[in-house]
């Protein structure tokens, strides 16, 4: 029984770091764009989470691609 991964969606996350908190320690926050294409390049996705990061007011500090894929029997 073999089994194939078909793409479901894929997102941008983008974590920006917002400050400090009471302790001086860095507070980060996690900025979500979904529906992005599967199929898209990783460096055109990376591509455009530099420019969005260029309309935030704050510090881009990394950039996740979260590839879904459901698992089916084939």
């Amino acid at each position: 029984m073999a089994v194939t991964k078909v793409p479901v969606g894929t997102a941008l996350k983008l974590k920006v770091n917002t400050g400090t908190d009471g302790s001086g320690n860095p507070v980060f926050r996690t900025k979500s764009l979904s529906n992005v294409k599967s199929t898209a390049a990783d460096q055109d996705i990376y591509d455009v989470a530099v420019s969005l990061s260029g309309l935030q007011d704050y510090t881009l500090s990394s950039i996740s691609r979260v590839d879904n894929a459901e698992l089916m029997e084939a």
